[in-house]
Order: structure tokens, then C-alpha cells, then sequence
């Protein structure tokens, strides 16, 4: 048994101790299957981490000195103590008391102000440091509902369903500052291409916080008596959120026939660097393209680098993008994602051809490579000689003349011949994944309705996660939450708070 001062208040520690090896030494226990002596010693060693958090607190609270002339931010004074005051914490042990000594006017509008509480960085609400970085890290991968079920499952802590969400919008809440603060620490070998790519993607949301222009058109579409909204009623209620990717990449030099048409094994590529992936349903996407190129910007201030931008041929994407490299005066060059390029061809092919046929699949490829062979023109021209000559109609053709249409339209983008040999990226696989990883697996979850705060907090935080900068945001985000909730309320906060 404990027998000095400092360690009588982990006394009601010290007994769940004895507890759980009584529970364990019985004649009882040795006939348990491991499972549950796994589940025993979980449910009273949860209980006992609890009573340590709470004996430590217990023992912090008895060694607090006393203050005097505390003066908050507000130049009141507070001279009188208030002795024992508690306030409740939920850990992931269970719920434990704080106990503090309160410094107060006798003014009823005049806060108290609790120095052991900037100490301690205690949150505004009742929900610890780790049990709300554990909401938010579940809250990015699966619904709140199940967020809050997890928690009480896994941890000895109670979150309910609107507490999960609230948390996770608290602790989202400084992810532009963060990135802001970080901007030049990513630097790569200056023969490194610097990608910049962009997508977009819709989630579904109440109607409250649609845009305007989709809000109308919902309020305009006749109410549906279903449950779930059909395809066409979807389009009606997303709101779409912009996606971002910026990484290095060393140069990746190959030749058409690496690609299409060889059997010869391509040289091997070379690994991403630094990707930073985000998204933004909060955001329009002028703002997240602009995020974008700050991000590149800041990695390559002196423009040493080529940098490469990689698109899907959408017109307003493709304006911005060319608005924004104007507007800060830099040479990209942009490449039209050679996938959506092929997606074309497969669907004039089909014009000729049954689908899924051999003969079909050896149009698209010779077509493909003569495509990554920068004779794109000569491509589009001859599609449309074959349908004249066949003697297609207009019905028939039509996806003929859109691909050569395509092929035309976006021929300055289509260079391959010059992007395969300066070793540029041609796919945008990489904001392909973004898009699904970061919106589709989480957002599109069945049924799902998201309010903007919400739906914002969980894209950064997956954008965090995915980016591999969630530990290092942790600790940034706990200095602005002792900023923001206790350094800012003392008129002398060094003296109270950084002894």
C-alpha cells in the first residue's frame, strides 16, 4: 500500500490495482478462454488509468499556489479566490474531476479566470485532448454516428453523435494557418518536376448550404415521396468541392511505345516526393487553385523548377488554372490527362466497331500511339474521313466527330511526344485517387446530407491524414488552442501561464 503524502492520492488507483490481480489470481478466471480475460482486464484497467488521471489532477490541484493582482485581458482585477472549484473532464478513461482555484470579481459579468487551466490547456468544452483527437480521426473515416458507437466501444470515454461532429469542426479549425506557417519548408532538387493538378468532385448537402445557383434549381424540382434521392435529384443538391495536389517528382523519360503497342518492360518509375493533397466544399475553386499555386510557389519561389499542370480538359478548371499562372507571371505547362484523352477514342471507336471487340481494340491503340506520337490533328482528321466514308449518319457519328472535335480543341495540351521525352507526368492518377480517397469513400457515404461546417471540418482532416502532416498539425493546433483559450484572457499571461 502506498504509504507516502504525494502518493495517497493515487490510493483509489493503488486498490482497482489489487482488484484486477485479485480478479485475475481466482479459481474462476483460470477456466476463462484468453478472450475474456482480454475483456476483464480492458473494462478494470480503464478504470484504473482513470483513477491515476485523477489521482494526478488530485495531487496537481493540492501543490497550486496562489496568485494575486490576476488581471484578465478585459483590466479587471480579480482578487477574490474561489477554493475547489471543479469542472468535469471526459478522457478516454472515463470521466475525472478538475479541481482548480478560481480568481473572480464580484461582478456577475466579469468571468472567473483559472491559471491551473492554461496549465494544463484545458479545452472550452468537456472533452480531452486525446479523446478529441480520437473523434476526429475516426470522424474522417467513418459516419459520426459510428464515430460516437467506436468510442464508446474502444475507450472508456461517452461522445455523443452532435458532440462528434462539433469536435471535429473545433479541431479542423486551424488548418489553413497551419499550412500558412509551414509555406517554403518543402523543398526538393531543383532538376525535380514541380506537378500542380485540380478536380472536382460534389457532395451531397442540405439545402441550406447549397450555392445559390443549385439552391435554385433544387427549390424548383418537384418533392420526391422516396427516402433517397434519385441520380437526377442528386445533381440538384451537391455542392462541388475542389481538390488539389502539388508534389515533386523526379523526370520520368520514356517513349510511346513504352505505354501502347510494346511488350518491352517501360524503365522504372520514379517515386512521388512530398504530395500534399487537399479539398474544399467550403472554398470556390479560384480559391483552392489559388491555394494551390501559394503551395508551389512556396516551395519554388525563385520558379527554377518546370513546373507541369495537369488537367482533365474541364473549361473553367482549365481558365483558372491559365488566369493564375498570368496573374503571378509563371511558365507552366499544362497536359491534358492522356486517360480522358482515350476515353474519347474508346467511345469513337465504337462508331466502327462492336463494342468489346478485337477489331476495335486494335483502332484505339494504333490511334493511342500515334496520339502520344504528338499527331493529334492527323488523328482527329482521319476519324472523321472514316466515318465520311463509311457513309455514317449523323446519329451514328456522333461520337466520332466529338472525340476529333476534342482532339482539335485541346491539341496545345497534347504535345506527348515533347512530355514523354522531358519526362513529364501524361495520367493525373494522382488527383484521381485524391478525389476518390479524400470525397467519394467518405462523403458519399449511403444516405448522407452534410452541413458545410461539417463536411469542410472532415476534408481537412482526411486531407491531414492523407498528406501525412495529422501529428504535426496535432501540435500546432494545441499551441492556437492555448492561445486562443487561455493565454488571451490575462492582461500578464507569461506570469501566470509560463512559469
Amino acid at each position: 500500500m502506498p504509504t507516502t503524502i504525494d502518493q495517497d492520492y493515487f490510493s483509489d488507483a493503488y486498490e482497482q490495482y489489487c482488484e484486477v490481480v485479485q480478479t485475475l489470481s481466482t479459481e474462476e478466471s483460470q477456466t476463462w478462454e484468453h478472450g475474456e480475460v482480454e475483456r476483464t482486464i480492458n473494462r478494470l484497467g480503464t478504470e484504473l488509468l482513470r483513477r491515476l488521471f485523477q489521482g494526478h489532477l488530485d495531487c496537481r490541484y493540492a501543490s497550486e499556489s496562489y496568485q494575486s493582482d490576476v488581471q484578465g485581458s478585459d483590466g479587471e482585477l480579480r482578487p477574490h479566490r474561489r477554493k475547489h472549484t471543479a469542472r468535469k473532464l471526459e478522457t478516454l478513461f472515463g470521466e475525472v474531476v478538475v479541481s482548480r482555484v478560481g480568481y473572480s470579481t464580484q461582478q456577475p459579468d466579469v468571468s472567473a479566470l483559472y491559471p491551473s487551466d492554461g496549465h494544463l490547456n484545458l479545452p472550452t468544452d468537456k472533452y480531452s485532448d486525446e479523446l478529441r483527437r480520437r473523434v476526429a480521426e475516426e470522424a474522417s473515416k467513418v459516419s459520426f454516428s459510428e464515430t460516437s458507437s467506436t468510442i464508446a466501444q474502444t475507450t472508456g470515454g461517452a461522445v455523443g453523435k452532435r458532440q462528434c461532429e462539433e469536435v471535429t469542426v473545433k479541431v479542423a479549425q486551424d488548418f489553413e494557418a497551419f499550412y500558412a506557417q509551414r509555406s517554403g519548408q518543402r523543398t526538393a532538387a531543383s532538376d525535380d518536376l514541380l506537378v500542380l493538378t485540380t478536380d472536382g468532385k460534389g457532395i451531397v448537402m442540405h439545402s441550406a448550404d447549397l450555392r445559390a445557383a443549385t439552391a435554385k434549381a433544387a427549390a424548383q424540382s418537384p418533392p420526391s415521396p422516396q427516402v433517397r434521392l434519385s441520380p437526377g435529384q442528386k445533381r440538384q443538391r451537391k455542392r462541388m468541392s475542389t481538390v488539389a495536389a502539388v508534389y515533386h517528382v523526379p523526370r520520368y523519360s520514356r517513349s510511346a511505345e513504352d505505354i501502347i503497342g510494346d511488350s518491352r518492360e517501360p524503365p522504372p518509375r520514379p517515386a512521388i516526393q512530398d504530395k500534399r493533397v487537399w479539398a474544399s466544399v467550403e472554398q470556390t475553386a479560384q480559391q483552392v487553385i489559388a491555394s494551390a499555386f501559394a503551395e508551389a510557389l512556396s516551395r519554388d519561389p525563385k520558379q527554377q523548377r518546370e513546373w507541369v499542370v495537369l488537367v482533365d480538359g474541364e473549361a473553367h478548371q482549365l481558365n483558372t488554372l491559365k488566369a493564375t499562372a498570368k496573374q503571378h507571371s509563371l511558365q507552366v505547362t499544362i497536359v491534358l490527362d492522356f486517360i480522358h484523352v482515350l476515353e474519347y477514342v474508346w467511345k469513337a471507336a465504337f462508331c466502327f466497331f462492336p463494342v468489346g471487340s478485337e477489331a476495335a481494340q486494335t483502332w484505339v491503340q494504333e490511334r493511342a500511339l500515334r496520339i502520344l506520337k504528338g499527331q493529334a490533328s492527323d488523328v482527329a482528321a482521319g476519324i472523321r474521313r472514316s466515318a465520311t466514308l463509311r457513309q455514317l449518319s449523323t446519329k451514328t457519328r456522333e461520337n466520332a466527330d466529338k472525340c476529333a472535335d476534342y482532339l482539335l480543341k485541346y491539341r496545345p495540351y497534347l504535345r506527348y511526344d515533347q512530355y514523354l521525352a522531358k519526362g513529364y507526368p501524361i495520367a493525373s492518377g494522382i488527383i484521381e485517387g485524391a478525389c476518390r480517397h479524400l470525397v467519394s469513400d467518405r462523403m458519399d457515404i449511403t444516405g448522407a446530407r452534410w452541413r458545410l461546417d461539417r463536411a469542410e471540418a472532415v476534408l481537412r482532416i482526411r486531407a491531414l491524414r492523407a498528406s501525412h502532416d495529422f501529428d504535426e498539425y496535432w501540435q500546432f493546433h494545441k499551441i492556437q488552442e492555448f492561445k486562443r483559450n487561455h493565454f488571451s484572457k490575462f492582461q500578464d499571461p507569461e506570469r501566470f501561464l509560463c512559469a
